[in-house]
Formats: structure tokens, sequence, C-alpha cells
């Protein structure tokens, strides 16, 4: 959960035991893991990542049938293959591993 005013850390702070615990302990540690709420989630790249994935899947799908019925426009299958175009080169984004120093 992102926190980006006083009164949602407030909220969280009455809410989450655990949390006032760790920031009792070490207040650098406790509000730094509040701040950084993407490296500390896992769901939203499984979403993000599933998203990417079925628009690669429904597309493919999709230019497969068009040419398979022969009724697609020229213009909506170029759209098709942009599209998923986009999503694997945001998917190879995602999923590729951050260089390092």
């Amino acid at each position: 959960m992102k926190i980006s005013t006083t009164n949602e850390l407030i909220k969280r702070l009455e809410s989450d035991q655990a949390l006032v615990e760790k920031i009792r302990a070490d207040p650098v540690e406790g509000v730094r893991e509040i701040a950084k709420p993407l490296e500390n989630d896992n769901w939203i790249y499984r979403i993000v990542v599933s998203s990417l994935g079925l628009v690669v899947v429904a597309t493919v799908g999709g230019q497969i049938y068009l040419k398979a019925n022969g009724n697609g426009a020229a213009g909506l299958e170029e759209g098709i293959v942009a599209l998923a175009s986009a999503a694997v080169g945001a998917l190879a984004g995602l999923l590729a591993p951050v260089p390092r120093n």
C-alpha cells in the first residue's frame, strides 16, 4: 500500500501494529519499507506481467483468427501486430535483470 500523505501514514500505523514495532526498533528502516512499495510487493509485477502476457496471447490469437477467416481489415491487422510488439517489449523491459556496477 503506497502512502502519500501523513493521514494515510497515521491510518496505516493505527491498523498495523507490526509496522509500529518496526518503526520503534529502527525508524529509518521502518519508514524505508513504507517508501518502497514496488520493491516489497511482488503481486504488482505478477499482475503486470500476467496482463502483458495475456495481451500478447490474445493478439497472436486474434491475428490467427483474422487470417484464417480472411475478413480482417489490413489496418486492424497492423494495429494488432503493433500492440503485440509493444507488449513483448514491455515484458522484456520488466523481466530483464537490472545492470549493476
